[in-house]
């Protein structure tokens, strides 16, 4: 009998599946789903419809599903981003949003109540939430982006959609550091290891899968140790770092309960007590 396939990035279930999966697996019936977009700053998937099960990942402002079913309050989605799919609260998702016109780049920032930094803040927002600007305006010299909400950003922490944060992802890891860590998270309020890789990648244009182990299955190439630089990856059971330079790295981690920097032979040592050895290096 054959395996079935990841159910991270496959939905699938007795009653319903996407239509990709048709042949593949048994359902009663398939769906392409409908498209939405998150309207919440962070939302949990979940692999589940219950608030209780644990976190597999999260979706940020304006990012977009495709909605393959909806029931008692719970939207089951596809991520447009990675594939992933699961559950998250119907009343996170619009059918109706605009598109995009704007990426938060930097960790953190405020929807403040109106375009003036000494208004109240309305909500925060992640790096990497899509948001939409309907106009601009200038307060004391700060210029901010105006949703339509009536809202406002500071148009600084933000470029152009079709733009990017620049080049080197190292660099947007380490403005990570001390973000506090949170398992299945993937916003800069906390994130995992994997999502630490992921999300810096996505700020320079590139693209990662999610977690940890489809990161080592085929992110990039495999290489020796002795080879390591800055952007290569390191990889244990479940767990990835960055390398900062040839010797030290960059990781959300369990061990400081943030987005720290470690000496890579300082963190084998550690690590190896309860993971054993490293299982691979690869670079993206």
């Amino acid at each position: 009998m054959n395996a079935l396939p990841d159910r991270r990035l496959n939905a699938f279930r007795p009653d319903l599946a996407e239509e990709a999966l048709r042949g593949t697996v048994p359902a009663e019936h398939y769906v392409t789903g409908t498209p939405a977009l998150v309207v919440q700053p962070v939302v949990a998937l979940r692999p589940r419809p219950d608030a209780a099960a644990g976190i597999d990942t999260e979706l940020l402002f304006g990012e977009g599903v495709r909605v393959l079913d909806r029931a008692e309050g719970w939207a089951w989605v596809k991520s447009d981003f990675d594939g992933y799919v699961g559950y998250l609260p119907e009343m996170a998702l619009d059918a109706d949003a605009p598109a995009a016109t704007h990426v938060v780049a930097v960790p953190r920032t405020f929807a403040y109540s109106g375009p003036d930094l000494r208004t109240p803040a309305a909500f925060a927002l992640s790096i990497g939430s899509r948001i939409t600007a309907v106009g601009e305006s200038e307060t004391r010299g700060t210029r901010y982006l105006t949703l339509a909400s009536g809202q406002s950003v500071v148009a600084s922490h933000c470029f152009a959609v079709g733009k990017r944060a620049g080049d080197d992802y190292v660099a947007i890891a380490g403005r990570f550091l001390e973000t506090p860590y949170l398992w299945g998270g993937r916003s800069g309020f906390g994130l995992d290891c994997s999502a630490l890789v992921q999300l810096s990648m996505m700020m320079t244009g590139r693209t990662a899968p999610r977690d940890s182990d489809m990161q080592a299955a085929g992110l990039g190439a495999p290489i020796e140790r002795a080879a390591l630089r800055r952007g290569d990856l390191v990889f244990w059971k479940g767990h990835v770092a960055i390398m900062e330079d040839d010797a030290t790295i960059i990781h959300a981690n369990g061990h400081t309960m943030s987005v720290a920097r470690e000496g890579l032979d300082a963190a084998i040592e550690r690590i190896g007590w309860l993971y054993e050895q490293p299982t691979g290096y690869r670079r993206p």
